[in-house]
């Protein structure tokens, strides 16, 4: 691990045992800000995101391990949507007294998000809070990104993976109980790195990660490219006990919504991720930011809003 010596204090303290949890998942930490080299010819890509206690999780629903996981997979999830490939994190973590026994934990989830997504933690910050905060800055490279603007009037829309699950769990959690059979769907998303990547390389033209809901996002996608977007319910990938209603409105899935001029190799997708690639619509001529789900024509198309509610 290659590391700059750090000086003494509890807070020093404190980035030191984040380190040793991280080990070799952790590079050039500890000067000033952290250097990054990019394949040359691509775009560098960044973006970051915000897991604040009482906001974003809860406590009692989640482990420390799961909460520091989730933060940095859900940053993470904003690359797949470019098709970007992760080169490295910065973590700052706003951590209250009665949070500070459980710093490992959180670095470990952290740690398995870094890991999992084959990046590296660069470096970041580490205050004291009224409230845990995690987050994340995450930096990517593309030689051509994906962006939610490239859908036109006749592609098809694609959706990886299945839906409904993080809601489904979030009714439990709201209703007293563990989280139900769905729980890991919750806990434990998967940013579609690679999944992103091959759909870039098969031809897809737009993308968006699912964190709004399906619905809600159909509208973000539809509405930067310009078109409409005609769903079918009936075709909505959907976990097992989930109805379409619950599945169009799903938040924090971080499946990918893409578009794409010509039919998708679902069977190699699938054959190559184990997950499922559906067709569930088209983009069509139209207002711009229409979505219409066929089945479903009194479905509220809205989305999570950080200051309503």
């Amino acid at each position: 691990m290659t590391t700059i010596p750090l000086g003494p204090g509890s807070e020093f303290d404190a980035i030191r045992r984040l380190l040793d949890r991280w080990g070799d998942l952790a590079r050039g930490v500890g000067d000033d800000a952290a250097v990054l080299s990019v394949p040359r010819g691509d775009a560098l890509v960044a973006s970051v995101d915000s897991a604040i206690e009482g906001q974003h999780f809860r406590a009692e629903w989640l482990s420390p391990t799961e909460i520091g996981y989730r933060a940095v997979a859900a940053a993470l999830s904003d690359l797949a949507a470019m098709a970007a490939v992760p080169r490295g994190v910065l973590i700052a973590l706003g951590v209250p007294a009665a949070w500070r026994d459980r710093l490992d934990e959180i670095a470990d989830g952290i740690g398995e998000a870094v890991n999992g997504s084959g990046t590296r933690v660069l470096g970041g910050n580490l205050s004291a809070a009224g409230e845990l905060s995690i987050t994340t800055t995450v930096l990517g490279s593309v030689f051509v990104p994906l962006m939610r603007r490239g859908a036109k009037p006749g592609d098809r829309v694609y959706v990886t993976g299945q839906l409904g699950g993080a809601a489904a769990a979030l009714a439990e959690f709201s209703a007293g109980r563990s989280g139900g059979a769905h729980r890991h769907r919750l806990a434990h998303p998967i940013p579609r790195i690679a999944e992103a990547r091959w759909l870039a390389d098969a031809g897809a033209t737009a993308a968006i990660d699912i964190s709004d809901g399906l619905a809600a996002d159909a509208r973000h996608l539809a509405t930067a490219s310009g078109i409409a977007l005609s769903l079918e319910s009936t075709k909505l990938p959907l976990v097992a006990g989930v109805d379409a209603n619950l599945g169009v409105l799903s938040g924090e899935e971080y499946e990918l919504l893409v578009t794409a001029p010509h039919a998708l190799d679902v069977g190699e997708f699938e054959a190559r991720f184990r997950l499922p690639l559906t067709e569930i619509g088209k983009a069509v001529a139209g207002g711009a930011g229409d979505v219409t789900i066929v089945g479903m024509p009194h479905i509220q198309i809205a989305g999570y809003d950080h200051f309503v509610g």
